[in-house]
């Protein structure tokens, strides 16, 4: 990039000198062509003057006339009562040479005119030719905020540039233009030669000067501030200097919008498509929506074709996607080629609509052709698709929504006709504004319908009053006194297609009837502790219901059933609605909290006790099964912004075995950082597919090196053996999916290779190696 002089990327310093009787003398010799007003122009101060505040104006020729005041607000700007457009300056010295009518203006001159101003060391107009000739460290301002800086800038009296040298244009919304020579028409429009283009500041945070880390370069640009669009003429992308591709018809908005044109092609190498080259056209049909369509070229597959097309509406926005190509594919349980080739695509789209303050619409819609187009293609690693339609209305004391969902699955082993789809789902929930008792009540309806082409379909339908009343003593405790009443109605057919028979139900009409109540009590102690403040809270809670006719109703909602931190003193320990936990119980635990400079410890531990016998609808290992509960908890521990970790478990109560292990922590700051996960879930519950054990590992880690450049890697690691799990033949290390790379990110450019390697074949997205290079460059568009 041509940079322009390095005072021009500085504003001049601030200063003003006492002229005293130079300056009154000045605009007495000048009284015809000069005139005086009352205080500053916009913006501006005034020069000291101990005969009195005056700013000494510049007013050119009266060459708008009053009849010629538009009502266009930026038409008019700059222009007095009379017509006539003044032009505000202020300068150290002022010099008037009357056989040449010129006046001189030294010394950090600043010139305004409405939302225009041009900073100067020296300025000097000639007023019979109407031509102003900035000088020195000039800095133009135009009325868009966009700011020229260069050596020379000619203007006219109407306060337009014209001839510009060794120039800079800082847009307002980023980027910077610099060029040789350059010209400004009266319309505003900028012509450059031998420009060059970048999104990238010239100064790095030091302030220090610095290269652009990519530009573009052209024999001609043109900007059009009207149309906020800059076009360029034989053009060239260069990275860190190096001429690398040619950008015929480029062009770009100044604002940061886009424009219509070819995105940057993705270059990537994957085991299941060999070599993949896509790339993107960009249209732009107005402010508020734009289509997006890319070509997919590989060595090894045919090629694909995507679209992606968002609408913003004065109601809401949406957006759909699709893909489509014509390709063999592996069948679904088989795992052998087909002979034939298929169509196959996806598609997506969602969307959500506001109609008032309350009633809004949200929608998603996903659909495979088959079950492993996702991950071939990597679009997607999702293992199901699910798509829903939604109506709500929400205000201050209610709320109601009208749903329906629907999935496709898909896992090679499972069948599509036993996956539910719920129509419709209805929920109304609405609290009285008026306390009764002193407590808050909340009723609720519901109804739910599931259907399966191929298993139990079952209808639900339930009414529930909920009264909550809490008090806070005199000696700082927490009382809540809660009391539930439900009544539920059930129908479901062919329950014996549903493998688990805890599940069923019993087939035909069931009713049922729910009444618990319970008491909750929390005392918050407060002291001091290593120079902080700590928090400790002991509760307790105690429920009760009385039997409930559970194993009748079918269980639809409530099978992922497990002790956690975050259920311990939950009314109903269970998921969802279609099961109850009954009896009675006491819940107790403590809560503490410590707070001290840059450090921050939240714990939470606990455990409950069943007054009656076992439940037969908590199957052992859910550490609920019996009187006496495990132990859980939950450890947070937070040091500044480099160090996250949170802790939750589950001990065992005859021996603190651990039953569930899950850590989450992030070491680091925002450019070198660790994320570490571990879990494990030592239940050791058989026949219930969704409660079996699992050991898993996650990793991240990112370093930052040579200021703009970082390596990256992440892994997830499946550890469960034959022992957690005989359908897995593992030896307790498998590796799912590992990532390495190297990245470039600067304020202005990313760019990376990535190296990808599965470890798990899926149909036709077999295991293997993928590799992407990817760049995207700030404001030209390119992703």
């Amino acid at each position: 990039m041509v940079p322009p002089v390095e005072p021009a990327l500085r504003a001049a310093p601030h200063s003003r000198t006492a002229l005293g009787s130079l300056a009154a003398a000045l605009a007495l010799a000048c009284a015809s062509p000069l005139a005086a007003q009352d205080g500053a122009g916009p913006g501006m101060g005034t020069t000291a003057d101990p005969q009195g505040d005056e700013t000494t104006q510049l007013p050119a020729p009266p060459i708008v006339s009053a009849d010629q005041v538009t009502e266009d607000p930026i038409a008019n700007d700059g222009l007095n009562a009379a017509g006539e457009r003044e032009i505000d300056f202020e300068a150290d010295i002022l010099n008037y040479d009357s056989d040449g009518d010129t006046v001189t203006a030294e010394g950090n001159v600043v010139l305004s005119n409405g939302d225009r101003s041009v900073r100067a060391d020296k300025v000097i107009w000639h007023r019979p030719s109407g031509t102003i000739m900035a000088q020195g460290r000039v800095r133009f301002v135009d009325e868009n905020g966009n700011q020229l800086f260069s050596d020379h800038v000619e203007l006219t009296d109407t306060f337009e540039t014209g001839a510009m040298e060794n120039l800079l244009l800082a847009l307002r919304q980023g980027g910077r233009l610099a060029a040789n020579a350059g010209m400004r028409e009266a319309d505003g429009t900028i012509t450059l030669s031998e420009a060059a283009y970048s999104g990238c500041a010239v100064a790095d945070s030091d302030g220090c000067p610095r290269n652009p880390s990519w530009r573009i370069t052209a024999d001609r640009v043109s900007y059009d501030p009207v149309e906020n669009r800059i076009r360029f003429r034989g053009a060239y992308l260069e990275l860190f200097g190096a001429r690398i591709l040619p950008l015929p018809g480029l062009a770009i908005r100044s604002d940061g919008g886009a424009v219509a044109g070819f995105l940057v092609p993705d270059l990537r190498i994957s085991e299941s498509n060999g070599v993949e080259v896509s790339g993107t056209y960009y249209l732009r049909f107005g402010d508020n929506k734009d289509l997006a369509v890319t070509g997919y070229v590989f060595s090894e597959a045919p090629p694909m074709l995507s679209a992606q097309w968002r609408h913003l509406t004065d109601k809401g926005a949406y957006q759909i996607t699709g893909y489509a190509t014509h390709s063999r594919r592996i069948t679904d349980f088989t795992g052998v080629p087909t002979s034939e080739k298929d169509p196959r695509g996806y598609i997506f789209a969602n969307g959500k609509f506001q109609f008032d303050p309350e009633w809004s619409l949200t929608g998603s819609l996903r659909l495979a052709s088959d079950r492993t187009f996702l991950r071939r293609y990597d679009i997607s690693r999702d293992d199901r698709l699910r798509s829903m339609v939604e109506l709500e209305r929400i205000d201050e004391q209610s709320y109601f929504s009208l749903a329906g969902w629907a999935t496709q699955t898909l896992r090679l082993n499972q069948q599509q006709g036993q996956v539910p789809i719920a129509l419709p789902v209805l929920d109304y929930r609405r609290r009285l504004q008026d306390p009764v008792l002193g407590g808050q009540v909340e009723l609720q309806a519901n109804t739910l319908a599931i259907q399966r082409t191929a298993g139990q379909d079952t209808q639900r339908a339930f009414a529930k009053a909920q009264w909550d009343l809490r008090r806070v003593t005199s000696l700082g405790q927490v009382f809540t006194l809660t009391g539930l009443v439900r009544g539920d109605v059930y129908h479901s057919d062919e329950n014996f297609l549903t493998t688990t028979s805890s599940y069923r139900g019993t087939p035909g009409w069931q009713t049922r009837g729910v009444a618990l109540g319970a008491l909750d009590v929390e005392w918050p102690f407060v002291g001091t502790l290593f120079g902080g403040e700590q928090v400790l809270t002991p509760r307790i809670q105690l429920f009760a219901s009385p039997p409930i006719r559970n194993l009748a109703i079918p269980n639809e909602d409530s099978r992922a059933i497990d002790l956690e931190d975050t259920n311990l003193f939950a009314l109903n320990r269970f998921p969802g609605y279609d099961r109850i936990e009954d009896g009675a119980r006491i819940t107790y635990g403590v809560d503490w909290e410590l707070r001290i400079p840059d450090f921050e410890v939240r714990t939470t531990f606990g455990q409950s006790y069943r007054l009656d016998s076992a439940r037969e609808i908590l199957p052992d290992g859910t550490g609920l099964s019996e009187r006496v509960s495990d132990f859980v908890g939950r450890t947070q521990v937070r040091y500044r912004d480099f160090v996250k970790l949170t802790h939750r478990y589950r001990l065992d109560k005859d021996n603190l075995a651990i039953r569930r292990n899950e850590i989450d922590s992030t070491i680091g700051t925002s450019r070198t950082y660790a994320e570490l996960g571990y879990l494990r879930l030592n239940r050791n519950i058989a026949g219930l597919e969704d409660l079996q054990d699992r050991e898993e590992a996650r990793a991240a880690v990112r370093v930052a090196f040579a200021k703009y450049w970082s390596v990256f890697g992440s892994g997830v690691f499946n550890l469960t053996d034959r022992e957690e799990d005989p359908s897995f033949q593992s030896d307790g290390f498998d590796p799912i999916r590992t990532r390495l790379g190297v990245a470039y990110q600067d304020d202005c450019m990313e760019m990376g290779l990535t190296w990808r390697r599965d470890y798990i074949t899926s149909g036709d997205a077999q295991r293997g190696d993928t590799f992407q290079l990817y760049f995207s460059l700030r404001n030209l568009g390119f992703r």
